[in-house]
């Protein structure tokens, strides 16, 4: 396949980038999550509510994409227009602080799978896993550098790659797929039959799950301004998280049938290379392991173009310091995409002295990226009420209030030690939005007087955190 000459991105690489970008590590140990708390009965219906959210998340989106052509600078420009700069400024920020934390975490996941084959690199964060990762991580710079169109293609093909031995997996496991045994304790109850209470929070433990691996819906939106038709980006969207859904519930149900839940609740990582080794043998957790490797390099391609667009365009607005909006001969975002490399590099490191360092900033910027969900959904609602007089307004609507119910839902997901320590994050940024605003924007008044309670909760906030951290009232 030839590489488009007109330098634009088209459906077949955006959808990649959607379906690439949120199957990443998650999905090869799903049953096992979800098996940890639930019966087939309540996972079914929270896949139901799931698919509902994200699917009006989706449509959220590509609404968006068609109203308003104008915000092409990615998810946090949503914000932006809805509720001000400081809102767009800590949707970029959360949102970039998200992606490359992630990162860091795709490098020790790969490498401990990489570890399955070549033992040397132990538990993925020993020295040798550090330099084989920094060679991918580099490697994935230069490819970015090369222009974002080319990575864009290669992530459309990874992520085909990546597909088939989970395919393969679902083709093997309904062969196997016994019926009375996805029946056995179908509601996981003490009594055997439907009980709303235990139903109801076994469901919502499984949503608790969901909420990591449907990160990256908004692949597409963060390149809307460099695809090819606009209105691909919102069919990209939507055709994206129905493929994952699919995915996701055929791989979590079929499981059922072919081992128990307390079985699967006891798998080790990754789970679906265990469940499919005890169907096929020893070459069925191979296969796995290296669908897992090439899933994560694929993922991890993703998040790294993420990770160095967002800033780009957000410092192309002025919501971001004008030094990311620096770019080479071939369009790709060089400074934006060094410094954040950079970081993911030094991050790296840390494994070294302690694994707590990471997993502590990863918790905070793993709820921080809901942030810009959150306002993006919100800014559908206020959008379609105040300006959308058009044909669909009502459905528009109604997007809106179910979008934005779900994604607070989310938001109450994460639990209040996430909501407090993400308060860290974003206090961490009100020193850099207050230069960006004074220095880059020359503006003479920083903060508004909702922003300026809003800081000033938000400061107060991390102050009771790090006061929790160090009495030990606060865990993560």
């Amino acid at each position: 396949m030839e590489e488009k000459k007109d330098g634009k991105l088209g459906l077949l690489e955006l959808i990649g980038l959607v379906v690439g970008s949120i199957i990443g590590g998650g999905v090869f140990n799903l049953m096992h999550d979800m098996a940890a708390g639930a019966g087939p009965g309540a996972i079914i219906i929270g896949w139901v509510i799931t698919a509902i959210g994200m699917v009006m998340l989706a449509l959220t989106f590509q609404n968006l994409i068609m109203k308003r052509p104008d915000l092409d600078a990615g998810i946090y420009s949503y914000a932006e227009a809805g509720f001000g700069k400081y809102m767009g400024f800590n949707s970029a920020w959360g949102y970039w602080l998200s992606a490359w934390l992630g990162n860091v975490g795709y490098a020790t996941l790969l490498m401990s799978a990489v570890a399955y084959f070549l033992p040397v690199f132990g538990d993925g964060q020993n020295i040798w896993s550090i330099v084989a990762a920094s060679f991918i991580l580099w490697a994935c710079h230069f490819m970015i550098l090369r222009g974002v169109e080319s990575a864009s293609f290669v992530n459309a093909v990874i992520t085909i790659a990546k597909l088939i031995p989970i395919f393969l997996f679902i083709l093997i496991v309904l062969f196997a797929f016994k019926l009375n045994m996805f029946t056995s304790n179908f509601w996981f109850t003490p009594s055997g039959n439907f009980q709303f209470g235990d139903v109801m929070a076994q469901a919502k433990s499984t949503m608790l799950v969901t909420v990591w691996v449907f990160i990256g819906i908004e692949g597409a939106v963060v390149f809307s301004g460099r695809a090819r038709k606009r209105s691909d980006v919102g069919k990209a969207t939507v055709l994206g998280i129905i493929t994952v859904i699919l995915i996701y519930m055929l791989v979590t149900l079929l499981s059922f049938g072919v081992m128990s839940r307390a079985g699967l609740s006891h798998l080790t990582q990754p789970a679906m290379a265990d469940l499919l080794e005890s169907i096929v043998g020893k070459w069925g957790s191979a296969v796995v392991n290296l669908g897992l490797i090439i899933s994560v390099v694929g993922a991890w391609l993703s998040w790294t173009m993420f990770a160095g667009q967002l800033p780009y365009e957000a410092a192309k607005e002025g919501s971001f310091p004008k030094i990311f909006a620096k770019e080479n001969k071939n369009g790709a975002p060089i400074t934006s995409l060094t410094v954040t490399n950079v970081l993911v590099e030094l991050f790296m490191f840390t494994y070294l002295i302690t694994a707590q360092a990471y997993n502590f900033f990863y918790s905070i910027a793993s709820a921080a990226i809901l942030i810009p969900y959150a306002f993006s959904a919100f800014y559908q609602l206020k959008y379609s009420v105040q300006s959308d007089h058009g044909k669909g307004r009502s459905g528009n609507i109604i997007i809106g209030i179910i979008s934005s119910v779900y994604a607070c839902w989310l938001l109450f997901a994460a639990g209040v030690n996430f909501l407090l320590l993400m308060s860290l994050l974003f206090a961490a940024g009100i020193p850099v939005f207050w230069i960006l605003q004074k220095r880059d924007n020359h503006a003479k008044k920083v903060f508004g007087p909702i922003e300026m309670t809003l800081a000033i909760v938000i400061v107060i906030a991390a102050i009771y955190t790090i006061y929790g951290l160090l009495v030990g009232k606060i865990t993560f």
